[in-house]
């Protein structure tokens, strides 16, 4: 379910990116309003799991390829993300056959189901971490590196204040908008958006919208 209190926040946001930097500003005036917020997408606030797994699967993919994907993974399982104990009993070969996924991606949701089954990944508290607890739980399952775990942290806890200094869209879109000559690295994309504290999430959202990619 979206939170009602998002448009609120999202006005609030807006409102101190223009003041803190007039070139994000300016970009934010040329994408518009971001539109309706899309959330979690269907999945339950609790359903951490759920979010994972699509998260896993939608890796290194168009928005439109992700979601075949995933859809054809409900189909599978009732219209329902599977429980870690159903993906551990599928065969992994047929799993990847049925849903399109890589072997790698199959090994991926196998190592997040182990994880949450034997209890070394504890769901169910990922809501009480800070940003930077949940980003060390799950980088330490295969197949989840930061990326994720800050597409996890905006789209799916909704935390105010995240910056994927590793996504080569933002990376693209700063480049642009700040006319840099090449790429900026980590440090030089945490100075920039310094003044953007503490809605950086917002702004990565502007910045995925200015070249038409925001994630899967």
């Amino acid at each position: 379910m979206t939170d009602r209190r998002w448009p609120a926040r999202l006005d609030r946001a807006v409102e101190h990116l223009r003041g803190a930097d007039p070139v994000l500003g300016d970009l934010i005036d040329s994408v518009g309003d971001l539109g309706p917020r899309g959330g979690r997408r269907g999945l339950s606030p609790d359903d951490h799991y759920g979010a994972l797994v699509r998260a896993i699967i939608g890796q290194q993919l168009s928005a439109k390829v992700a979601a075949v994907m995933n859809a054809r993974l409900l189909e599978r399982y009732d219209g329902r993300p599977p429980t870690p104990a159903e993906v551990l009993a599928e065969d992994a070969e047929e799993l990847r056959a049925a849903i399109g996924l890589s072997r790698a991606k199959v090994s991926f949701l196998r190592s997040l189901a182990e994880h949450v089954q034997d209890g070394s990944l504890e769901l169910g508290r990922m809501g009480a971490l800070p940003d930077e607890d949940v980003i060390a739980e799950l980088v330490a399952v295969k197949g989840i590196g930061e990326w994720t775990a800050h597409m996890f942290l905006i789209f799916h806890l909704e935390r105010p204040d995240v910056l994927p200094v590793g996504d080569l869209g933002i990376r693209a879109a700063i480049r642009d908008a700040y006319r840099l000559e090449d790429l900026p690295g980590p440090s030089e994309m945490e100075s920039i958006a310094a003044p953007w504290r503490p809605h950086r999430s917002t702004a990565a959202r502007f910045l995925w919208r200015s070249l038409d990619n925001e994630p899967a």
